[in-house]
């Protein structure tokens, strides 16, 4: 088969496969954002015809204290624990970089990664029960117990946790972009009397600059999906845990399938779905734009 003929073959094989994917795509996820912003403008429970109340949903929003919070809760997880989660990463792979032990500690700061988010949550919430670990440690040693998991507290851990799953995932990715950098750029800079700080800052940094821009924009995406970790953590045994710890993903379950009086409001959590949508869009967006840089090659 000659040249010519081989890459037509490839370009008749190519077609399909690239509708096949824009079809999944657009069923699995462009019709059902678009309804979900149709519904956002409704009044539906779900079941009946939806009733049109234009920005009725959005006002009710801005006046609602509940997502107030949750959507605080969401920025504090985005951007507050993504921030710090970030700074350990780069801590955490320079510090292993010198360790002998390296591959085995990026091993085991990546297990909790591989673990079921549920089985985690419930250990996490354990340790930090009125009758968990912590507490019976600090028993042993004659302190008083302390109300971790309390309406005004528990978030504050769930921020604690989600940055112990996430660590060894971001901590590979960073070092992956590190690795690739060349030795010898390491070396000129030792020649030169750079000390670790600033190796790190105009050697590292620079040169890994891309990968961290992939990493900020994953962190991203997924933040705002979190939900199973905070119902897990909570320790309710299905029923939803104090609003104070609710993020946006959270309120928008427990207006639509969350039980009781407040469920069942499709079009009013759909609203609130649109709102973390754009939330995410900017955000990344300017991501992007703060992150632009021209390419470095090496």
């Amino acid at each position: 088969m000659t040249t010519t003929a081989f890459a037509r073959k490839q370009r008749q094989l190519t077609v399909p496969f690239v509708l096949l994917a824009f079809v999944l795509y657009t069923a699995l996820f462009i019709v059902p954002t678009c309804y979900s912003i149709y519904a956002s403008f409704t009044n539906w429970n779900g079941i009946d015809e939806p009733t049109w109340v234009g920005f009725m949903n959005y006002l009710r929003l801005a006046q609602d204290p509940v997502f107030h919070r949750a959507f605080l809760n969401t920025v504090c997880i985005t951007i507050g624990a993504g921030a710090l989660l970030f700074v350990l990463s780069f801590v955490m792979l320079l510090v292993i970089r010198e360790m002998r032990l390296a591959r085995f500690i990026r091993a085991a700061l990546f297990l909790p990664h591989l673990v079921s988010t549920i089985v985690l949550a419930i250990f996490w919430g354990f340790l930090f029960r009125f009758d968990g670990l912590v507490n019976t440690f600090l028993g042993a040693l004659g302190i008083p117990p302390v109300a971790w998991m309390g309406p005004d507290t528990a978030f504050l851990f769930i921020l604690l946790g989600l940055i112990w799953i996430h660590l060894g995932y971001y901590v590979t990715i960073l070092m992956a972009g590190v690795d690739a950098i060349p030795v010898n750029y390491y070396e000129a800079a030792l020649l030169d009397g750079a000390g670790p700080w600033q190796r790190f800052r105009n050697v590292t940094l620079p040169l890994a600059w891309d990968v961290v821009g992939v990493a900020a924009v994953l962190w991203t995406i997924s933040s705002v999906k979190i939900f199973e970790f905070i119902l897990a953590f909570s320790g309710t045994q299905g029923a939803l845990p104090h609003v104070n710890q609710w993020n946006t993903a959270l309120f928008v379950y427990g207006k639509t399938l969350g039980g009781g009086a407040a469920a069942f409001q499709f079009g009013y959590a759909s609203a609130g779905a649109v709102v973390t949508l754009v939330f995410v869009a900017v955000l990344v967006v300017l991501l992007r734009r703060v992150m632009r840089r021209d390419t470095i090659e090496f």
